[in-house]
């Protein structure tokens, strides 16, 4: 349930995209510009810079480090990707299960300048009652009802759909939020949002819609948590800071998802293989992969300050000096799996990583014979099966097809947080077992486990050792955490110790859980590498430390 366009007087021409709100820079522009990002002293070039992981954050910073002249050191101690992870299944390697990301708004347009630049084609993702999914059912209180928009259900539906409208509109004010990002108008969306920061840090989501006049119903809040807006059921969201939801309504990042046909390794590999371009440092041809020599270097087992630098000590024993480190990684792994120097980062740093909070999510996904849910019901006229929002175990149920002759992928279950929990200490057969008796009671007509073929895939992301959690979700009240660790980029007033070690990655971001949040903060680490190694941005093209203190996100008083 997308909340709806609001006032029609509004600019609409434009479209929304993830421009801020905490911080309004044009990054799609940035890249665009014939000026380039930037450049570094001639003595540079050709010089080697670390990049910890190999995601998203860590190809883009890896790939336009070397654009600028430099080399890159990649360093994966998994395998390139991160969470974009696509996992081909044993029964049939040519289809694949999209374990991490799977889903893009259109609205994140830095990530499509990738996405276009190397070619890639998109298809809607068939997200609960989008118009480009065939049916959606929605199985509430062990009530079944089939739709395909809000309005062939139940007249309750539309009520909780026009109450998150309306208290979006008076008490967050979207239609302000929405108007000031489609124009790009910086110092309004500045001051809007500044204001909100400061009257709801402490105000978690569910507080956001209890303290609503139009969720004074117990029961709108339930079947709102349960159906939610945009992509599915919000209720395992609901402990978070409500800033967190309206950076997603406000961007329309809830609105017009696509998912990457081929899959999102397709774009892991490109970035990897694209070469660099005519006319900069590097030869003809050169690409990630051929720095590299067809892979990257293994996973960092120590992070220490040596002299004006930071060595890097690989799984395999070897350390290198670099003048620069980018860390993409979830902050956490800081604490744990790589044995950091405490004097990389202020003791204010340190104490945001620590307090980082991150979601729990996992999902199963199985391969089926064809796609058989487009089977019509000869009773009823209608799909046998269709996406599914319950709120029984499986939660959220995705189909997807590559046309009738073809496998099917069935994502099974799709769940956050609690929900999530309560399948991670169970085998892969007994996760399919639980769902499948769960469908039953949903779909008592469809033999499922018929169309099933081979072992189903899985993935539980607070259990991954490498990550510890599917994304970053602040809590209410942790807004200066978040803060101190999106701005760590700019470091001209950081003690000389503390200097050249960028982090980024979507935990970084304001927009955590989105692609493009990894790839604005890998570009903010490109431009402190830049900056922190002498060279700059083409005054005709400033960067985003270039004009930080113009547009930085608010500073709340901590005493």
């Amino acid at each position: 349930m997308s909340p709806a366009t609001g006032d029609l007087s509004r600019d609409l021409t434009a479209p929304l995209t993830m421009f801020g709100p905490d911080f309004p820079f044009a990054y799609d522009d940035w890249l665009r510009h014939p000026a380039g990002l930037g450049r570094v002293p001639a003595e540079r070039l050709g010089a080697a810079v670390a990049v910890v992981g190999g995601g998203v954050a860590g190809l883009v910073a890896a790939y336009e480090l070397m654009r600028l002249g430099l080399r890159p050191v990649l360093y994966e101690a998994g395998v390139l990707g991160g969470r974009m992870r696509a996992v081909p299944f044993p029964a049939d390697p040519g289809v694949t299960a999209e374990v991490g990301a799977m889903r893009f708004p259109l609205s994140a347009t830095t990530l499509f300048h990738y996405v276009d630049a190397l070619g890639l084609t998109t298809s809607p993702f068939p997200n609960p009652l989008a118009a480009h999914t065939p049916s959606t059912v929605v199985h509430l209180h062990g009530e079944r009802r089939l739709a395909r928009t809000v309005d062939d259900l139940p007249p309750v539906f539309r009520e909780v759909a026009d109450a998150w409208e309306k208290t979006l509109l008076e008490q967050a004010e979207l239609s302000v939020m929405e108007d000031s990002v489609r124009r790009r108008d910086a110092p309004l969306l500045k001051a809007v949002w500044n204001r909100m920061v400061r009257t709801m840090d402490d105000q978690s989501f569910y507080g956001f819609l209890a303290a609503s006049p139009y969720f004074r119903s117990f029961r709108h809040r339930e079947i709102f948590g349960q159906v939610g807006f945009g992509t599915g059921g919000w209720d395992t969201d609901f402990p978070n800071s409500i800033l967190e939801v309206l950076r997603v309504v406000y961007t329309g990042a809830d609105q017009d998802q696509v998912r990457l046909v081929g899959g999102t390794g397709r774009l892991v590999d490109g970035l990897w293989t694209r070469p660099a371009g005519p006319g900069g440092h590097w030869p003809a041809g050169t690409s990630l992969a051929s720095l590299h020599g067809g892979r990257p270097r293994p996973g960092v087992r120590a992070l220490r300050r040596a002299g004006d630098g930071v060595e890097v000590t690989a799984a395999d024993g070897v350390r290198e000096h670099y003048p620069a480190v980018v860390f993409t990684p979830h902050v956490w792994t800081l604490l744990n799996r790589i044995e950091c120097d405490p004097a990389l980062l202020s003791q204010a740093h340190w104490t945001a990583v620590e307090r980082t909070h991150y979601m729990g999510a996992s999902k199963l996904f199985v391969l089926t014979d064809r796609p058989f849910w487009l089977d019509v019901d000869p009773r009823t006229g209608a799909d046998v099966m269709s996406m599914t929002l319950t709120d029984r175990a499986p939660r959220g149920v995705y189909l997807f097809d590559e046309g009738p002759d073809r496998p099917g992928v069935i994502c099974l279950s799709y769940t956050w947080n609690d929900d999530s929990l309560k399948l991670a200490t169970l085998s892969d057969e007994e996760r399919l077992e639980v769902l499948l008796v769960r469908l039953a009671e949903i779909y008592p007509d469809v033999d499922l486990r018929g169309h099933i073929i081979g072992a189903p895939i899985t993935v539980t992301w607070e259990t991954e050792p490498l990550f510890m959690g599917a994304f970053k979700a602040n809590l209410p009240g942790q807004y200066r955490y978040q803060r101190r660790l999106f701005t760590q980029f700019v470091q001209d007033g950081f003690p000389a110790g503390q200097r050249g070690f960028f982090l980024a990655g979507d935990d970084v971001s304001w927009t955590a859980g989105f692609a493009e949040g990894a790839v604005t903060t890998a570009l903010n680490a490109v431009w402190g590498v830049v900056r922190h190694l002498g060279g700059a941005c083409d005054p005709a093209n400033p960067g985003p430390g270039d004009v930080f203190d113009e547009i930085a996100p608010v500073l709340l008083p901590e005493e």
